[in-house]
């Protein structure tokens, strides 16, 4: 299964009413789940469906604005661990303050122990970074906030 697949398969369960998948092809093995987080904090199904619905309505509309008014915001490609720099220990791709290029590459994710290093969309100043290192990030989670050149 080649990444564009991958991907295109995420897309879809994202956008489906779909609450958790499990695919094996041979050696690979995929396991989604939209409400993953939520059900390791609470162990009742019913609250862990409802208690997101509550959560998540009011971060993205509280960065809607923000993004809006202090630039663009470069969300994930896909699913997986957002990493700033590409090994422990090392400096960070980007840091807030820098002007990057289009193309550079601004954090890698990863998924499955494949890394995937996702490029600034434009020539760009990075505003701040919404992501911590090691968080696990959704598909189109916020990961920076940046201001085209």
């Amino acid at each position: 299964m080649e990444l564009s697949d991958i991907l295109a398969l995420l897309d879809r369960f994202d956008a489906s009413s779909a609450a958790s998948m499990k695919l094996r092809l041979g050696d690979l093995r995929l396991e989604l789940n939209k409400n993953a987080a939520p059900a390791a904090v609470a162990p009742a199904a019913v609250p862990a469906v409802a208690a997101p619905a509550a959560v998540a309505a009011p971060v993205p509309a509280a960065e809607a604005p923000k993004a809006q008014a202090e630039g663009t915001t470069v969300k994930a490609p896909l699913v997986g661990t957002f990493y700033a720099a590409s090994a422990p220990g090392e400096a960070p791709f980007v840091s807030v303050g820098d002007t990057v290029k289009k193309g550079q590459t601004l954090c890698v994710l990863e998924a499955m122990k494949m890394m995937s290093e996702v490029p600034a969309p434009c020539d760009c100043v990075i505003l701040e970074t919404l992501a911590k290192d090691g968080d696990l990030v959704g598909f189109d989670a916020p990961l920076f906030q940046i201001r085209e050149l």
